[in-house]
């Protein structure tokens, strides 16, 4: 999670990507709490890769040690201060590099029921996907072994795009293939990837097999974070999550689910919904406001939203739709 998230930028100009709510929750903290839920085994360690001090600061590394003591782990801290690619960073927590793991790319969601193959060395999660030529896919055998990776295929490899979530049996022969990659200066596109890593354990007969996921919900930029906000509440409310808090207070307002309402939210003449995320502290007066995700105390009055995405402390009142606000702007 060391990346500045630049395509969701305004909102990650002060906040790390993985740290943007979805639903009333960090992406980060989603991610690591599914994955140890579906994994249903007892989590060790839990490392995180972060960037530069100045932006990834104390707070953040105390929110992360927090995360992982819930989960009974404890937390490894590592720091990538330049972008030098994949490998490079997992390499970066070399000394947490032993024994079973999971890799996991923090700006995605999913939904899926972990099932690892006894027999295989790795696995893959992969999504099925329409436009395979937009992502990285895997190529099988006629065993369901993943053989190679292709990155963004013009001719037709397979329509199983790789999500960025790996299972390594030993995570140790993943670390000596990246050692060399590092030693060798293997580089593709000016980086160090994990997929020559990967390409390096196939080549000495490590078996790669895949996982499905049934979900695959990507973070990258504004529209589709809305849009995943908006699954997420879908998904949340089938599972009979609570999702709007005890304290609100509404007057004369209404409330479409799915929606997350935060704690200490004010509904004055507002119709909120569906698919809106409300953080903690926010003020919403005569406004409408469907499929859209509003951060902690923004104060918004005379709007109509739809795929909105609003960061913390803003204060808007007009008459815009779809927009992009980052945090302390004011509109009035």
């Amino acid at each position: 999670m060391a990346g500045r998230g630049s395509r969701l930028r305004p909102h990650t100009l002060t906040i790390p990507k993985p740290l943007i709510p979805i639903a009333g929750k960090p992406i980060l903290h989603r991610l690591v709490e599914d994955i140890t839920k579906i994994l249903d085994e007892p989590i060790d360690e839990i490392a995180f890769i972060l960037g530069d001090p100045a932006f990834f600061g104390e707070d953040l590394v105390k929110s992360l040690e927090e995360l992982a003591q819930s989960l009974g782990a404890k937390a490894s801290i590592y720091r990538q201060l330049e972008p030098l690619g994949t490998g490079h960073a997992i390499m970066c927590a070399k000394d947490s590099l032993s024994g079973p793991a999971v890799i996991a790319y923090a700006d995605t969601l999913i939904r899926a029921d972990f099932d690892l193959d006894p027999e295989a060395d790795a696995v893959i999660w992969v999504k099925q996907v329409d436009q395979p030529e937009a992502y990285g896919v895997v190529k099988l055998n006629e065993a369901d072994e993943i053989v190679e990776l292709v990155e963004k295929p013009q001719d037709f490899v397979s329509d199983l795009a790789v999500i960025g979530i790996y299972y390594f049996k030993e995570v140790n022969d993943l670390k000596e293939e990246l050692q060399n990659v590092l030693d060798n200066n293997i580089q593709n596109g000016g980086e160090y990837q994990i997929n020559d890593g990967i390409k390096a354990m196939m080549a000495k007969g490590k078996v790669f097999k895949t996982g499905h996921v049934d979900e695959w919900m990507d973070c990258g930029n504004k529209n589709v974070t809305v849009e995943t906000n908006s699954r997420m509440l879908g998904f949340l409310q089938k599972e009979e999550a609570a999702l709007v808090a005890v304290n609100v207070r509404i007057d004369n307002s209404t409330i479409i689910p799915p929606c997350y309402i935060g704690e200490d939210v004010f509904l004055i003449n507002a119709t909120v919904g569906p698919n809106v995320s409300l953080g903690k502290g926010c003020h919403v007066t005569g406004s409408v406001i469907k499929n859209s995700l509003i951060q902690t105390h923004a104060h918004i009055s005379n709007a109509n939203l739809d795929n909105a995405m609003i960061g913390n402390h803003v204060h808007f009142d007009g008459d815009f739709t779809s927009i992009s606000i980052g945090d302390y702007s004011v509109l009035e």
